[in-house]
């Protein structure tokens, strides 16, 4: 491991296999799935709405397994071996005897090899899709179903479209989305439910005109993105956050360090050192605002990278929904 030598698992693994040197060589046909798993996430999907709809397609899982758990679609997001990386040394065993294994939380050192193989996925979408992670991890969320969730915004109050099923146990049974602020507190939005069939319909109608005008909206999209790349401005604000930050957590460590040196009155001292805490609260806050907006600028950016590679691909008009169509593995 300290030599950097990197061993991969291939049969459990989605997108390599051992080439005849050696090394990880790229299934393309496999690879494919990788990217499209990365893209839907990276376009508001859940690890659990993109396991269904791969068990709903019939591709295999990594083990050649029919049901992909929602494990599987995290480790795939998380997995650096994707970016052309490898972290050797995560798990280490703890009994020869039983093979057991526990994950390595500093007993043992763990080493970092860039680029030891090709990148299936490129290592700033691996790094965006990390922070997404991340960010969905600490943000409540309400579970949805189907493509159309949390991408339907209500026009009247800016409030995300939610799915119900109406008449669920008889033949009237369908699905309608309405405003989440249809029945929240305050001052309740009074925009119709739409069906899902008018949905689909809306959908059909929309892609079909950018299709017309593909040419222009590809051409401003571009113009656009130099612009929305510019991040000087938040850099140099992020840099002035960073310093906030640490002098307001100095200012804490020598209050601390004060106390501990001189006998100063406590009341006082809790006071202050409660002040400075705050502080640097305050600071941290600040300073994660601003990351956050570095993060949803480069996610968009990629959104609209990746919006230009799909468009640029459609010359027809269709005729009907198929949630389906853009999957890599489709023949038909």
């Amino acid at each position: 491991m300290a030599d950097g030598k990197v061993a991969m698992a291939y049969g459990q693994f989605l997108g390599y296999e051992k080439g005849p040197d050696g090394l990880p060589h790229i299934v393309e046909s496999e690879a494919k799935i990788v990217r499209w798993i990365y893209s839907q996430y990276l376009q508001g999907a859940s690890f659990g709405q993109i396991a269904r709809q791969l068990t709903a397609q019939g591709v295999p899982t990594p083990r050649r397994k029919r049901i992909w758990a929602v494990s599987t679609v995290e480790s795939i997001l998380k997995n650096e071996k994707y970016r052309g990386d490898a972290i050797l040394q995560k798990t280490f065993t703890t009994d020869f005897l039983s093979k057991s294994q526990k994950p390595n939380e500093g007993e043992l050192p763990k080493y970092h090899v860039r680029n030891s193989h090709p990148a299936i996925i490129e290592p700033e979408v691996h790094e965006l899709v990390q922070r997404e992670i991340a960010r969905r991890a600490g943000a409540p969320t309400k579970s949805g179903l189907g493509i159309f969730a949390r991408r339907v915004i209500c026009g009247a109050c800016d409030g995300l479209f939610g799915s119900k099923v109406w008449h669920s146990k008889d033949k009237y049974r369908r699905i309608v989305f309405q405003c989440n602020k249809k029945y929240g507190a305050g001052k309740r939005c009074t925009t119709p439910h739409v069906t899902e069939a008018e949905l689909k319909q809306a959908f059909v109608q929309a892609l079909n005109r950018l299709v017309t005008d593909r040419e222009a909206m590809i051409e401003d999209i571009r113009l656009l993105l130099p612009k929305l790349a510019d991040t000087a401005a938040l850099e140099k604000e992020k840099a002035s956050a960073l310093r906030e930050r640490d002098e307001a957590r100095g200012l804490v460590q020598r209050c601390v360090e004060e106390n501990a040196s001189a006998a100063l009155a406590q009341q006082d001292y809790r006071e202050r050192y409660q002040r400075l805490v705050s502080g640097y609260e305050a600071s941290e806050r600040k300073l994660a605002g601003v990351e956050e907006k570095l993060r949803q600028r480069a996610s968009r950016c990629e959104t609209l990278r990746q919006f230009i590679v799909e468009l640029e691909k459609r010359t027809d008009l269709i005729t009907a929904f198929d949630e389906t169509a853009g999957m890599p593995w489709r023949t038909v």
